[in-house]
């Protein structure tokens, strides 16, 4: 065993930063009366959305059942919010199984909360306040961007990404853009996105993407915008890196159990793990869930931005190995 491997991956200034971090971040919704609270990160389900892939582990004893480590604390939350909890903010550790790179990390830590009554424009111009509030004294921020999906990609691709045409596979390729053989259509929406248009968005402005592909969305409202579907969901990024994820939330009990049912559908044709259906958020979910929209950061990658690290590995104390 290397003698140093015992040593942190984080030095003390990267840590002291982390820790005014996430003393900003609890500031920040504690002036706005928005509950920290504290969900399990064991659940009795996994997750079923097809980007993501749940870590599990086993009960011994009695009962001797699969647990699962949660991948986002987003179905415990809506379980308090259908309870009556009002706003509510979350700072923990979450997990990922095959996720392991330059910006992934199997295990880190995630800010997730909830505003009651509100829809994903909102909650998009609370969260840049956040972010300013957080980057303000290691950037020079200028006014932030928003735009749509369709546009972004009618800017730098001009393409219409909410109608399947081959059209885009035929830009990416005059652009030498490798395409996998076995690629669906979402895969070639991610392809795109990631390899040309966020690249080409200015890496200086925070800049919010709204109005998803609705079938990229698993938990968030569907809305329509003359005649074309969209989600309710927003990205925002900043020096070329997504930092944060927001949704105006799906309520309805039905729709969600449906599309649970799809999704675990996919993954055993894909032949992936096929983790149980999450019965007690759908039971909540036909309680009532109030009108609400939720958002989710990854605080490792915004301590990396603020310490201008070129990787996620140093803005963590004990980092898995890339």
């Amino acid at each position: 065993m290397n003698s140093k491997s015992w040593q942190p991956t984080a030095t003390k200034k990267i840590l002291e930063l982390r820790a005014a971090v996430l003393s900003d971040i609890r500031s920040f919704f504690f002036e706005r009366s928005v509950l920290e609270v504290e969900t399990p990160v064991l659940s009795v389900a996994g997750t079923p959305e097809l980007g993501l892939e749940s870590l599990e582990t086993q009960l011994a004893g009695p009962r001797q059942e699969t647990l699962y480590l949660h991948t986002s604390p987003e179905h415990a939350m809506k379980r308090l919010l259908a309870a009556g909890s009002g706003d509510i903010f979350q700072l923990c550790k979450v997990f990922r199984d095959a996720e392991l790179g330059r910006w992934h990390q199997p295990e880190f830590t995630m800010l997730e909360w909830y505003r009651v009554g509100w829809d994903e424009k909102k909650l998009a111009q609370e969260a840049e306040l956040l972010l300013k509030i957080l980057l303000k004294n290691h950037y020079s921020l200028g006014p932030s961007k928003f735009l749509s999906y369709r546009e972004a990609f009618d800017t730098h691709l001009a393409v219409n990404p909410l109608k399947k045409t081959t059209e885009l596979e035929k830009k990416l390729a005059a652009r030498g853009i490798d395409i996998p053989t076995e690629i669906d259509w979402n895969g070639l929406l991610d392809l795109a996105l990631s390899s040309i248009v966020l690249p080409a968005l200015d890496p200086s402005v925070i800049t919010f993407v709204f109005d998803f592909p609705a079938d990229q969305a698993q938990l968030a409202r569907i809305k329509y915008d003359s005649g074309e579907k969209t989600a309710a969901r927003f990205e925002v990024f900043f020096q070329g890196l997504e930092i944060g994820n927001g949704f105006g939330e799906l309520t309805d009990p039905t729709e969600q159990r449906n599309r649970f049912k799809m999704a675990l559908m996919q993954r055993k044709h894909q032949k992936r793990p096929v983790p149980p259906m999450d019965d007690k958020l759908l039971a909540a979910l036909e309680n009532g869930l109030p009108a609400c929209a939720g958002m989710a950061m990854g605080i490792d990658r915004i301590v990396a931005l603020v310490g201008k690290l070129p990787n996620i590995t140093k803005a963590i104390s004990f980092a898995h190995p890339l």
